[in-house]
């Protein structure tokens, strides 16, 4: 039965723990006797000891940062929190007064960590908040669901935790609700509606060119996706029971789009360690450490947005509904919209982004901007050489000039 996969899989992880844990600990020893002969038992106990996912978010490790000439120390602090989510505050010790900028993170398997160099960089010239969305399975079921809607409202509570003129920042898959918000905060003249609004890469209408991804998503009618993805989270941890689209089945999507590269990878992380080549072998792991770092997602948030989103494109066709009324993106005035795109983007293509700016009909022409990156497939649009040194300077100015 589908629906207790999780659980058979967590069993499983249960009972071979100690088969990690023994290789981890043999490993520790081993790397106190000369390296030699011992190699390649070392490089073999390493991967069984990594051969499991970790459903803890990775850590961000962003120390200090600079910001014009000067090098601060940057502390986190979790300025507002619910069960769902933390509004995480990465703050300049004595740092300059900068724009204020919420970046919000989607939340698709993976913690909002894999924002980590999108954080780095911002931390340059703004005081930067981050959506830190918390794993489904330690969230007790009496905390009730987590839908499209809440995604909505918790990005309207966090722009009202950071007050007037914030800018907001979507990355992929939340600009729906990024823009959903926006509207909602205009059309209600709240105070703390965004001075600007940035949409990197997102899915505002994906009957534009329809991805792989989407035709997916499109194949099968919802039933199937609440039948054949959706599990219950194992009895042994805190959200026991709740429904939710388990990590590590999403994990095993994603492994299977590029298996031979993952096997490669794995063979080379190996040869590495038999060899003592520790800075090439720390690279490899370092990202891995990251990419096993899986979270799963509520039932009824990945429902609803495959429905609303990708099968039913509510959001284009002026027919999504927050709380009962009708999201009206036309309703956006007095605010900065850019969009950006990556010329090889398989995930979100070129147009499904750029379909916010004529839906913001209300947005003046002067301050709305398009930029389309040349030569970035998904990623590329918010991490990477071309982000930092191209994408970020003109996300920068356009953050500067509407504050």
């Amino acid at each position: 039965m589908m629906s207790m996969m999780y659980q058979a899989y967590q069993n499983h992880m249960d009972l071979t723990a100690p088969w990690r844990t023994g290789a981890a600990a043999a490993l520790r020893y081993l790397n106190l006797v000369p390296r030699g002969a011992s190699g390649r038992l070392a490089a073999a106990l390493e991967l069984i000891s990594r051969s499991s996912l970790t459903y803890t978010r990775p850590p961000y490790g962003i120390g200090s940062v600079t910001a014009g000439n000067r090098e601060f120390e940057v502390t986190e602090e979790v300025a507002y929190a619910t069960p769902f989510g933390s509004l995480l505050h990465f703050r300049k010790v004595d740092g300059p007064e900068q724009p204020r900028l919420l970046l919000v993170a989607p939340m698709s398997g993976h913690f909002a960590t894999l924002l980590r160099g999108t954080v780095k960089t911002l931390l340059q010239d703004h005081d930067v908040y981050i959506t830190d969305w918390h794993n489904p399975r330690d969230i007790p079921r009496e905390d009730g669901r987590f839908g499209l809607e809440d995604y909505t409202d918790h990005l309207i509570d966090f722009l009202g935790q950071l007050g007037p003129r914030a800018h907001m920042v979507a990355i992929c898959q939340p600009s729906v609700s990024a823009l959903a918000a926006a509207a909602i905060m205009s059309e209600d003249n709240h105070p703390a509606r965004p001075a600007s609004l940035t949409l990197m890469a997102g899915p505002i209408d994906t009957r534009i060119q329809p991805t792989k991804v989407n035709q997916f998503a499109t194949s099968k009618p919802i039933k199937w996706f609440e039948d054949n993805l959706i599990n219950y989270v194992p009895v042994q941890c805190k959200g026991a029971l709740r429904q939710v689209y388990p990590g590590f089945v999403q994990l095993t999507a994603f492994v299977s789009m590029n298996l031979e590269r993952h096997i490669k990878q794995h063979i080379e992380l190996a040869r590495h360690l038999a060899k003592g080549e520790t800075e090439k072998a720390e690279v490899i792991k370092t990202f891995y450490d990251e990419y096993f770092a899986v979270m799963d997602l509520p039932a009824e948030f990945y429902i609803e947005t495959v429905r609303d989103v990708f099968q039913e494109h509510l959001l284009p066709q002026g027919r999504l509904m927050h709380r009962g009324r009708p999201v009206n993106p036309a309703a956006i005035r007095r605010m900065g919209l850019m969009t950006v795109e990556g010329e090889k983007d398989d995930i979100c293509s070129i147009g499904q982004t750029l379909a916010a700016q004529d839906l913001c009909t209300g947005v003046r022409t002067y301050r709305k901007m398009h930029h389309m990156q040349a030569g970035v497939g998904h990623y590329g649009v918010f991490s990477g050489k071309r982000w930092t040194n191209e994408i970020y300077p003109l996300l920068r100015d356009f953050v500067h000039v509407n504050s």
